[in-house]
């Protein structure tokens, strides 16, 4: 895995709408977020453009965020914000022309199908944590100290500390970390992007107001495509809004039963992607260690950045 270059004070980020359109209040106070933590945002105009539930058509959302990752006074990529429509940009990505860069990709939920398109098709280390709305709402949307340290830092982060980490499945294991939004690994089966991760790798898994039988259908056609197979170790999301009405099963319950099957440890609850709280920063790509024992702890590894 090729990792970027860490991010310095002053350095440019490009913000990209690959997904749904966005609110400009909130966009500007994420403006003042990103240069109150030290770097110079940048976008084209064509990051307020709109077409029905999308920001814009697939080409020039795909053409915004080419030319970002070609441009080297351009060291970090960051998304505005998810919803939908980040997989309509794959066909117009160049894997050559992406693997010849190395930036700084941040961003979750629908941003999923990029960073799976980087990681595993590209080779490139990425990042799974806050967008540019979650940095308008301050300390309440992200945590700052993993961000930074993860993408400032040229040396391994170590435990990334957390309150409310369950063990669903005891063990220890070690592998590069590589998933999202569960929703987006699903989709992208059968098709030329398809999420493809190497034997003895720790997934990541994450969604929002899924109910627990729909999570269930997409880890089946994860385990009958033949990733859970692969996966070493589960470390999941908080995954809010996806316990059952009334008196359903909780999706931790759901989560704990359709995981069984995996050989090494099951975490729950890591405050990354969809989350309550401020979101971690995560990196993708990098080895790391899950320690499910006593208390769940997720450890990197190796430096996300160099």
């Amino acid at each position: 895995m090729r990792r970027p270059p860490a991010l310095r004070a002053g350095d440019r980020i490009a913000l990209i709408a690959p997904a749904s359109p966005f609110d400009r209040t909130v966009f500007d106070r994420g403006l003042d977020e990103v240069r109150a933590l030290g770097f110079t945002p940048v976008f084209e105009p064509s990051v307020f453009e709109r077409q029905n539930y999308v920001a814009g058509t697939a080409e020039v959302r795909a053409n915004a965020f080419a030319a970002a990752w070609a441009d080297p006074s351009i060291a970090g990529v960051l998304a505005v914000r998810g919803g939908y429509g980040s997989a309509q940009v794959l066909p117009w990505l160049d894997a050559e022309q992406m693997r010849a860069g190395r930036k700084v990709l941040l961003g979750c939920s629908d941003v999923t199908a990029l960073l799976s398109y980087v990681t595993t098709r590209c080779g490139l280390v990425g990042f799974h944590g806050p967008m540019l709305v979650h940095l308008a709402a301050g300390d309440d949307g992200y945590d700052r100290a993993s961000l930074l340290g993860q993408l400032t830092g040229a040396h391994p982060y170590g435990e990334l500390a957390a309150d409310g980490i369950e063990v669903l499945k005891r063990g220890r294991a070690r592998g590069p970390l590589l998933g999202g939004t569960l929703t987006q690994l699903a989709a992208s089966l059968g098709t030329p992007f398809a999420f493809d991760a190497p034997p003895g790798f720790v997934l990541l898994l994450d969604d929002v107001d899924e109910r627990p039988y729909r999570i269930d259908r997409m880890l089946v056609q994860l385990r009958q495509a033949g990733v859970l197979a692969r996966a070493g170790a589960v470390v999941c999301a908080e995954f809010p809004g996806c316990d059952e009405p009334a008196s359903g099963p909780t999706i931790r319950s759901v989560l704990a039963e359709l995981l069984d099957d995996v050989p090494g440890p099951v975490l729950f609850g890591l405050p990354t992607g969809h989350a309550a709280g401020p979101l971690l920063t995560v990196p993708l790509g990098v080895d790391v260690t899950v320690e499910a024992t006593t208390g769940g702890r997720l450890i990197i590894e190796e430096a996300a950045v160099g």
